[in-house]
Parts: C-alpha cells; sequence; structure tokens
C-alpha cells in the first residue's frame, strides 16, 4: 500500500509538469461560436467557463500554478501540498464534467492546444482517476525525488502501468501526432468511405466544427435532429429551422470518408426533395 501511495505522487508531479509545459508551449485556438452549441444559446456557467479556458493569461496562469505544485510534489512530502494538489484535480473534474454536459464542442484545454477535441467519456474518466490518485497519496511518506532515489521495481511497475493507462484515457497523443507532422492514416491508403464505419459520434463532430453549421446554426430551433440517415459516402441529419417567421428544415450532408471530410447543407421546405444537397 506504501508503494501504491508513493507511486501516485510520482504520477501526479509527472502529470502536472506536462500540463504546465503543454499550456505554456501549445497556444489554443479560440472557439469560432462561443455563445451557442446546436443552434442552442448556451447557459451562462459553460459560458464562462468556455471563455476561461479561452483566454491565454488564464492558460499561462495555470500552467505556472500546475508547475509549481509538480515541483513541490517532487520536492516535499507537507500535507499541505498535497491537499492542494487534491483540490486542484477535483476541480479540474467538475469543470471537465461541466464542459462535457454544457459546451460538447469545445475542448477541455488540460494540455493546451493539445486538448482541442471536444471533451469526451475518456478524458471525465481520466480526471476522476486522477482526482482518486491525488486521494490516496495524501498518505505518501515520501516526495516525488525520494520515490525516484528509492522506489524500487514494485513503483516501476506500478508507474509504468499507470502511465500506460494514462496514455490510452488521453486523445491528445493524436494531436500531438499530427503536430509531429505524422497525421492519422499516414502510410496507408483510406478506406473507401462507402465501406467505412462511421460512428454518429464522428458525424457530429465534423457537422459542428464545419461552416456550413456555422451558417445556419442561428435558424436551427432544435439540439434533436429530426431525422438522420446514411447514403454511402453521405450522413444526412435534418434540423428544424425557423426563417422569417416561416418553418423550414436545414438538410446537412456529412461525408463519411476517412479523411478530409467535408458538409453542405440546405435549406428546404418540409415537402422538398433532399436532391438538392448533393
Amino acid at each position: 500500500m506504501t508503494a501504491l501511495q508513493n507511486t501516485q505522487v510520482l504520477l501526479l508531479a509527472a502529470v502536472l509538469l506536462a500540463a504546465c509545459l503543454a499550456k505554456l508551449t501549445v497556444r489554443e485556438q479560440p472557439a469560432d461560436a462561443p455563445d451557442h452549441v446546436h443552434g442552442v444559446p448556451v447557459p451562462a456557467p459553460p459560458a464562462r467557463l468556455s471563455a476561461l479556458r479561452d483566454s491565454r493569461g488564464m492558460a499561462v496562469g495555470l500552467g505556472v500554478g500546475e508547475g509549481v505544485l509538480g515541483l513541490a510534489l517532487l520536492v516535499t512530502s507537507h500535507l499541505s501540498v498535497r491537499l492542494a494538489t487534491t483540490m486542484a484535480f477535483a476541480a479540474a473534474t467538475w469543470v471537465v464534467s461541466e464542459l462535457r454536459v454544457g459546451r460538447p464542442d469545445a475542448g477541455c484545454g488540460c494540455f493546451g492546444g493539445l486538448s482541442a477535441k471536444r471533451v469526451g467519456r475518456r478524458s471525465v474518466l481520466r480526471a476522476v482517476l486522477f482526482t482518486c490518485a491525488a486521494v490516496a497519496s495524501l498518505g505518501a511518506p515520501l516526495a516525488g525525488l525520494d520515490v525516484l532515489r528509492g522506489g524500487g521495481v514494485q513503483v516501476g511497475v506500478v508507474f509504468a502501468a499507470e502511465l500506460a493507462l494514462f496514455a490510452a484515457l488521453s486523445p491528445e497523443l493524436s494531436a500531438l501526432v499530427g503536430r509531429r507532422g505524422l497525421p492519422p492514416g499516414h502510410g496507408r491508403p483510406a478506406m473507401p468511405c462507402e465501406r467505412r464505419p462511421s460512428p454518429i459520434e464522428e458525424t457530429y463532430a465534423t457537422l459542428y466544427d464545419s461552416p456550413a453549421w456555422t451558417e445556419h446554426e442561428n435558424v436551427v430551433t432544435s439540439a434533436v435532429p429530426l431525422d438522420v440517415w446514411r447514403e454511402g459516402c453521405w450522413r444526412f441529419v435534418v434540423f428544424p429551422a425557423r426563417v422569417d417567421g416561416q418553418e423550414r428544415e436545414v438538410v446537412f450532408a456529412v461525408s463519411t470518408a476517412e479523411r478530409d471530410r467535408s458538409v453542405r447543407s440546405v435549406l428546404v421546405d418540409p415537402e422538398k426533395s433532399l436532391s438538392a444537397v448533393l
């Protein structure tokens, strides 16, 4: 049990220092439409959270604070440092959970610009596990550097296993690979779009990030689509809309291709044929 607690100190220090480095070196891209999600105005608390997340000054301040906590975990075993770390991860868990519910189009910013993808279950689970690790570290007798010097094989095995779990729960790794010039799918042919499995979550992510959605989102009257179906290389998503007091429908055609997916749209009367989309 003592070895497990000591390992959590080392893990949390490494994560905090990595988050600090990412926030200070990888800038986030500002959100294009911070006031609406899925055509519906964003509630005030999630909107404020997203505004703070997009602030460069806030990102630098958080990064510096994380770096200070990470270094403190390495050099001291004082309880106040462990409590501050636990509170920080608990707060981060709450923020990530709120962003997932209130701003599903926004990244969490946990690792700066690498965390630009929309918040998913993995990010929430990761934050919860880090909070649990911080609670477990409260009773650890050693500081991080002491763990490194005399932790032994048992600590090394546990630390490696936890790092592997952390990597599996981190969508930032694919973003990091992309920044190094190795985009997903590099070196192998793309699967034909008409045969490629395309999860509905991928379709919505592509749609909400597209110029076509930005063009029509303010006339969409419901976050719930009227209909969704797939034909060949396209998945169609239909939303109700109101334009100049008239009921309309916005039909989006979202590509199911593996790479360079596009989105097309058309505003139609409810009875109109959908052939105009393509």
